[in-house]
């Protein structure tokens, strides 16, 4: 499908490395909300993973730099490595701010946000693996973080609406309205790199 691809498959290779990276910081982010009591062990396994995330962009990047022609669009490629550093970047934040707020105990809202989190990131794996196949075998990827991504705007109201109802101590109050929408912008980013996929996948058809 990609006329070009044999010139230059170094880029595909980089994605997908990267999107495992993702995988691995989302499953760290989901065992620290099943494990809270070693928040702090996995805030630093999850800061490991998106050092290493920042590494595998400014390797993308200086790729990008040094290529003549590229398999897909230049402004796609760099468009795609911003988004899936963006995604490891507010997991990482995520986990942050629960470590510097102080949280003490876990809420099931949070869990759900993981457990949606961990499922885009492997549908947004899926997507980058089949990058170069058909728009119909790729597709089935794109509805599915389309659908986790709803869930997770649903997620994020309900939890809102739980908590200014509940709630009574305004500093907790402010707390965990920042991290729950910290939580459901990294499912707005995954979508975001999916959209870049399609676009990606439709040009090329």
């Amino acid at each position: 499908m990609f006329g070009l691809i044999p010139k230059e498959e170094k880029f595909f290779i980089l994605f997908q490395e990267m999107t495992k990276l993702l995988i691995e910081g989302a499953t760290l982010l989901k065992e620290l909300t099943d494990n809270f009591d070693k928040i702090e062990l996995y805030q630093k396994k999850i800061k490991d993973i998106e050092h290493e995330g920042d590494k595998k962009t400014h390797e993308i990047i200086q790729k990008l730099n040094k290529t003549f022609i590229t398999p897909i669009d230049r402004e796609d490629i760099y468009d795609l490595a911003a988004a899936l550093d963006d995604i490891l970047d507010l997991i990482d934040a995520s986990a942050q701010r629960m470590v510097l707020y102080k949280i003490q105990t876990i809420t099931s809202e949070c869990k759900s946000f993981a457990f949606i989190i961990l499922k885009c990131c492997q549908a947004l794996e899926k997507a980058v693996r089949k990058m170069d196949k058909k728009h119909e075998e790729v597709n089935e990827s794109f509805v599915e973080i389309n659908e986790l991504e709803n869930e997770a705007d649903r997620v994020l109201r309900e939890s809102l609406g739980k908590l200014f109802s509940d709630e009574k101590d305004p500093i907790r109050l402010i707390k965990w309205k920042e991290i729950y929408e910290t939580l459901e912008k990294v499912t707005d980013k995954c979508e975001d790199a999916a959209n870049i996929i399609e676009t990606v996948v439709v040009k090329h058809a």
